[in-house]
Formats: C-alpha cells, structure tokens, sequence
C-alpha cells in the first residue's frame, strides 16, 4: 500500500478504494457514535479484515490527528497493525474452507467480559464467519445482543446471505465492492510492478487489491498457478488412466486442491464467457489464445456446466467430501479434446 502518513493526509486510512466506507466509519468514531458490531462482506482479497483493522486503530489510537484519524505511530497503532494487541481477538477458522467451532467463540467470550487491558475498547474480529457452523453462529448471538459497552465485534464474511439473520440483524453492514482492474493496475504501476505484470495481476484479482498485492509479493503463487493450468490444458487430451493419477495426485494435499480448483474455476469462467460472445473482461488473460480455442468446441450450455461444477467441487471439498473420489469424478466428467 501507499506510504501511511501519505494516505492519512488524504483521509482514507491507508486504503486503496472503500471511500465511502472509511468516511462513515470515520464519522462514526469522531462522533461517538460507534456501533457494537459491524459486518464487513466481499470476496476475499478486497481488504475487508484491513478495514476493520484500520478501525480498530482509529477506536484505540492514543494520539489521533484528528477525529476519527490514527496516527499509525502509538503503541496501540503498532499492536493491532500486526495483530498482537492484548485487547484484539482475532477468531477464524484454522484454513481457509475450514470450520470455526463453537469453542474459540466461548473462549473469546470469557475475555470480552473483562475490562480492556490497556486500550479503549476490546475488540474481537471474527474472520471468514460464514465457516462458523451452527453452534459458534448461535454462541455469538449472546454476545451481540448483550455486547458490554466496551466491547466492539468486528465480523468479515463473503457475504450477508450465508450467516443467520439474527446475527446480521445485529450489525452495521459494510459490502463492500471491487475495485475498477484499471485502478488496481495503475497501483500495482506505481508499487514498481512492470506494465505487463500489473495488468495480469489486475485482471486475476478482479480488482481486489489485497488478492492483487499478496501476488505481486509472493512470485510463487504465480508459478503455482502457471503449472495449474498447463495441468488442465494437458488434462483434457488424456485418457482415463492419467486423469485417474492425478486426481490422486491432487488429493494429496487439501488445501493445494481447493487453490487448483479455484484457478480451474476461473479457467472455465473465462472459456463460458468467451463462448458466449460476452463482451465481459477475461481474468487469465495471458491464456486467451487458449480460451479462445476451447471456446470454439463448446456450446454455451456445456461451458456452463463445467464451470458450475468446478463450484460445486470447491463446496464439496469445503464440506470434507473425499477429495481423491471428488478429483476423479470431476476429471472423469470433463469432455476429452486433442
């Protein structure tokens, strides 16, 4: 992200895009108007857990250089930037697509009923709380209806419709949007990403721009997905018994099979696009050469079905479905194409 004092002068909380969010989160600490829950929804990657840290901040700083500012630079700033304050829970499933159990939301409660440590107001962020089941979702409902007024419980979710209306109910909701890939892009440019580089990341984040950064820092999810996709290409042309091997393969290792499944996804996505003359932006659009090809052996109604079950397969995988008869049946399903 930008440089922190340069961002603050601007009053947006160092945060690309969200205007309208900081501002009235902003207005709402200035004021003392601040609510006891809020519910940050998007897709992952569009910063909703650094919004509600920024929010934090600007509840607990110590020397604000306005209302509803943070300096960035006090003990209290530091601490829940790196997300080591004493009065910061932050409560979330052990892997992405895993479960959040009834046990880590009593835990948190038995700490929100105390005094803060050392900050204004205790905070607890519950990440991903769609992956909470059924008892942590109702265990928290005790504590936002009777949330002690020090108490400030910050939710993060993909979105409003998988969490049970009585919590959303309870909260202010945030939902936030993408951001235009041509203004993920031109910040990408102007962290010293290459132009090329930039407009791939831009269009593979869909204009999210924590997905955005978090590439451009790590070169290796790259190199991962590059070889995803040569897998898939190389996929479509074999027979049964290499389709067999590689779901076995795949199912090795969990948390890599739901990224390949999510990175086919896309794929897929973008072919079902092009085979209906959408004018829509492509994704992966350093394989358009070959989604252009694929697009040319479907008919939209099978470029659709292969991406609906990619979806289906990742909420298999989500629900602990057997991974390696998940990969078979779904590579078994796909058309064979030289």
């Amino acid at each position: 992200m930008a440089d922190l004092s340069t961002s603050l002068k601007t009053g947006n909380w160092n945060l690309l895009g969200h205007t309208w969010a900081v501002d009235m989160l902003r207005q709402h600490v200035a004021n003392g108007t601040i609510r006891h829950a809020y519910l940050f929804t998007g897709p992952p990657g569009l910063g909703r857990r650094t919004l509600a840290l920024r929010l934090a901040q600007a509840l607990n700083c110590t020397q604000p250089p306005a209302p509803g500012e943070f300096c960035g630079a006090c003990r209290e700033c530091k601490q829940i930037a790196a997300m080591q304050h004493p009065d910061l829970a932050v409560i979330q499933a052990e892997s992405e697509g895993g479960v959040l159990k009834v046990d880590q939301v009593r835990e948190v409660q038995r700490s929100l009923s105390l005094k803060p440590y050392q900050a204004r107001y205790r905070v607890a962020l519950f990440l991903r709380f769609q992956e909470a089941n059924p008892n942590a979702a109702n265990a928290l409902l005790k504590t936002l209806e009777e949330a002690p007024p020090h108490v400030i419980l910050l939710l993060t979710a993909d979105n409003a419709e998988q969490l049970l209306p009585t919590i959303v109910s309870r909260c202010e909701i945030l939902r936030l949007r993408p951001l235009p890939v041509t203004e993920v892009e031109a910040h990408l440019n102007a962290q010293g990403a290459d132009a090329t580089t930039a407009r791939l990341l831009a269009h593979l984040s869909g204009g999210r721009p924590g997905a955005a950064l978090n590439l451009l820092a790590d070169p290796s999810a790259l190199d991962f997905r590059s070889e995803r996709l040569d897998d898939l290409l190389s996929l479509l042309p074999a027979p049964r018994v290499d389709r067999f091997a590689y779901a076995e393969k795949l199912a090795k290792d969990k948390e890599s099979m739901r990224q390949t499944l999510l990175i086919w996804q896309s794929f897929w996505r973008d072919v079902m696009l092009a085979t209906s003359g959408s004018s829509a932006r492509l994704t992966n659009i350093d394989q358009e050469t070959a989604i252009q090809k694929l697009a040319r052996r479907f008919n939209l109604p099978q470029a659709r079905r292969l991406v609906v079950e990619m979806e289906k397969a990742v909420e298999r995988l989500d629900a602990n479905v057997n991974p390696r008869l998940l990969g078979e049946v779904l590579l078994m399903d796909w058309p064979r194409i030289a």
